[in-house]
């Protein structure tokens, strides 16, 4: 198999899933499309930890390019020294896979946390607090607490939703990492591509 074919896969697809969580992230920033609950902060604190735009999103672009930039078409020769320089490129990957398992982990415990405590909305005492904070989570399975959440409208929804998104986009890139970590390993013990038909040594 060719390992370095397996990583530009990889970082193609982590190239949509960090745009994808940058785009999630953002959206969290005007609930229902409205501008004035970013403007007034009247948005949960868990939205400006920017899990989905740092995290899950720029620090994920790193190692995306980078496995992207690893497969070449011929498969073999790198500045003329045949496998040994790709070896190390693979082996280098490696780093890149790190950064990216830290990104996507970010975010994955801020969208975790986000969901745990909940939106921060307009109460029925017209105060602006967690209002759903103290059900521990229960809430997200018991949709009759949302309407105790007055304004925005349907925040409950809209944060369960993507930070939901968010976490499943985090752990899918954090996979996607992993796997990049031993496609790595691998790639730099056995070669650039390992088959009965290429096989190179320093």
């Amino acid at each position: 198999m060719c390992y370095g074919k397996c990583a530009r896969c990889i970082g193609h697809s982590l190239l949509w899933l960090a745009v994808l969580c940058i785009v999630a992230n953002i959206l969290l920033y005007f609930p229902n499309g409205e501008t004035k609950y970013a403007s007034e902060n009247n948005l949960s604190r868990f939205v400006w930890f920017f899990g989905g735009i740092a995290g899950g999103g720029l620090l994920m672009l790193l190692p995306a390019f980078v496995f992207i930039g690893l497969e070449e078409e011929d498969c073999c020769g790198c500045c003329g020294h045949d496998n040994c320089g790709k070896r190390c490129a693979m082996f280098s990957s490696i780093l890149a896979a790190l950064i990216g398992l830290s990104g996507s982990g970010y975010c994955v415990i801020v969208a975790s946390l986000g969901l745990a405590e909940g939106p921060w909305c307009l109460d029925s005492l017209g105060q602006w607090n967690y209002t759903l904070a103290g059900t521990e989570g229960q809430y997200l399975l018991d949709s009759s607490t949302w309407s105790q959440c007055k304004e925005p409208k349907h925040i409950v929804e809209w944060n369960v939703t993507l930070f939901s998104v968010l976490l499943a986009l985090g752990g899918i890139e954090f996979i996607f990492c992993l796997i990049q970590v031993i496609n790595g390993l691998l790639g730099g013990i056995c070669g650039y591509c390992c088959s009965h038909q290429q096989q190179y040594d320093c």
